[in-house]
């Protein structure tokens, strides 16, 4: 099949079963450099399995997922992640008694095309560190990049995971949830530093708070038992009778 072009990320009639229960339906999605694309749906739509194909931490039974005109179906995550594709996850998956510098460190050395020598110091990998540290400013948090993750706030360890995803410089970025849990000031924080990420960098986002979300999105598509029910231009899926049945309820 010869490469499409034009489009960060496209993913061709998906499917993935559990025992039977299928829990992506056909998923057809075009999402363009840049765009600011948000995933809705009531709880077990498919919405994290979605991303969860498209990283690679989930095989899909059949269809097709290409990054930047490569299909990446039967690449693994790492491999995926050298395409310029990076995510955070709904639970925080964080080394707790870790530092957030080397937390941040880490995720950076997994993209080296040299194997990391486990019996080495981190401070060997002194460009990392540095690097590193450049983006916990970013976030607002290098005062606390030696403090291990176990001591900060849950709404800083947010902050650590969204660090970790940007350090890679991604061309798209998967959020999933990434207000989940967080206060009102906790909440603006983060949506501020979504909204600053570069515009070269697609993103991604599954989030249940619609106001916040809203005012990121470009593009909006509504999943239902894992099929694509409206998708488009944020205005327009809103305003579909169907989104308010499946989603808000009126």
């Amino acid at each position: 099949m010869t490469p499409s072009t034009g489009y960060a990320l496209e993913i061709v009639n998906l499917k993935k079963a559990f025992g039977g229960l299928p829990v992506t339906q056909d998923v057809t999605l075009s999402i363009r450099p840049g765009e600011r694309r948000l995933i809705i749906g009531p709880n077990g739509a498919g919405k994290t399995t979605l991303f969860n194909q498209i990283t690679g931490d989930m095989r899909p039974n059949s269809g097709q997922i290409r990054l930047f005109g490569t299909d990446v179906t039967q690449f693994t995550p790492y491999k995926r992640a050298h395409f310029g594709l990076s995510r955070t996850y709904q639970i925080i998956t964080l080394f707790a008694q870790d530092t957030l510098e080397h937390n941040v460190t880490l995720g950076l050395l997994g993209l080296r095309p040299s194997r990391w020598q486990m019996w080495r110091p981190l401070s060997y990998y002194g460009d990392l560190t540095s690097e590193a540290r450049r983006t916990l400013d970013s976030v607002g948090l290098l005062h606390l990049a030696a403090h291990p993750v176990s001591d900060i706030a849950y709404g800083e360890k947010r902050r650590v995971e969204l660090a970790m995803a940007l350090a890679q410089k991604p061309r798209v970025l998967l959020l999933d949830e990434p207000l989940a849990g967080l206060s009102n000031t906790e909440r603006f924080a983060i949506k501020s530093l979504i909204a600053a990420i570069p515009r070269e960098t697609a993103v991604i986002m599954i989030e249940h708070d619609m106001d916040t979300a809203l005012d990121l999105a470009e593009t909006v598509t509504l999943l239902n038992y894992g099929r694509v029910i409206v998708d488009g231009e944020r205005d327009k899926v809103i305003a579909d009778k169907r989104t308010r049945e499946v989603y808000l309820g009126t």
